[in-house]
């Protein structure tokens, strides 16, 4: 397998997490075999450990493990759901939300695969899924679930070249498709009283319903015009201040990081379709961005390639 990826360049604005997961595993016994930024605030590592203990508490970003190799040997002390096994095997999955706590004692050669997503990650999937807050629905921990479309995932992002720019843009898609995997299978709704208590620092539903259609339909239109922050303001009926502040309360980053995430992944649409092709120029004023040039540097930040690595990938 390859090994030692470089990092790919991020986004200026909302970055993947510095994961607390990822900073408990280097200070361990556990081995990285190799990482990536994939873009979108999404991380990817392949670790190898054994006879090891290690442990979380409350890491502040929701993690997705699926073993690659053993698991039979690993033991945990934590939260579980009834539908867990009672110990990992080669393709069991675990999920590590935000909030949880676990210690793991691992016997035997375990390799596996990590996925870490931001906040911002995960409140677009909650918005675009589930039309709903995004803080009132968290993951749900899993210990040795079973899956096969998460344990496809593993094999085949485990199988792609992470320093080849077309392959880690292949891994970016794949474990974007997952996400929306993990929304469905395993996002569960807080407790009533701890979402009505959330929702107090964050944008009403109403409004952030209307601040997201307007943000998608200036960008399907092209146009920018309508998406300051002053603009975004008056439509929640709320000060600049505190509309950015509720904004990332509600959505997990900035008002400016989530319009650049949804510009780039409408440009990656629009770059990856066969028909028709697009100029990049076309593709630029399509999205809103200034010029062909502008559009290469946000990618490139954004999404970590440029619009012709992108085109290739798709």
């Amino acid at each position: 397998m390859p090994t030692n990826a470089t990092l790919a360049p991020s986004s200026a604005t909302d970055t993947a997490p510095q994961s607390h997961v990822f900073a408990v595993l280097s200070q361990s016994r556990a081995r990285l075999e190799r990482q990536a930024e994939l873009g979108n605030s999404l991380r990817l590592a392949q670790w190898h450990n054994r006879e090891d203990r290690t442990g979380y508490s409350r890491p502040g970003h929701h993690t997705l493990s699926v073993y690659l190799q053993g698991g039979q040997d690993v033991r945990v002390l934590g939260e579980r759901s009834s539908q867990d096994a009672a110990h990992g095997q080669p393709g069991s999955f675990c999920v590590l939300p935000a909030d949880h706590e676990s210690q793991w004692q691992i016997a035997g050669d375990l390799r596996f695969v990590h996925l870490y997503l931001s906040d911002g990650a995960w409140a677009q999937r909650i918005v675009q899924l589930l039309d709903a807050e995004p803080r009132a629905y968290t993951l749900a921990p899993r210990i040795f679930g079973q899956d096969p479309v998460l344990a496809g995932w593993a094999q085949q992002v485990a199988g792609l070249d992470w320093n080849n720019t077309v392959q880690r843009l292949q891994a970016h898609q794949l474990s974007e498709a997952v996400l929306d995997r993990l929304v469905l299978l395993a996002a569960r709704p807080h407790a009533r009283d701890r979402a009505l208590q959330l929702a107090k620092g964050g944008l009403a539903p109403a409004a952030r319903r209307r601040v997201l259609a307007t943000i998608e339909a200036q960008l399907e239109a092209g146009l920018s015009e309508g998406l300051s922050l002053a603009a975004l303001a008056a439509l929640a009926n709320l000060s600049e201040f505190h509309f950015a502040r509720m904004f990332r309360n509600s959505l997990g980053c900035s008002p400016h990081g989530w319009i650049s995430q949804r510009r780039a992944a409408r440009a990656r649409t629009l770059l990856q379709q066969r028909r028709p092709v697009l100029s990049l120029a076309q593709v630029a004023a399509d999205c809103g961005y200034a010029s062909a040039s502008h559009l290469s540097r946000s990618l490139k930040a954004d999404l970590g390639a440029t619009p012709g690595e992108w085109r290739r990938a798709g």
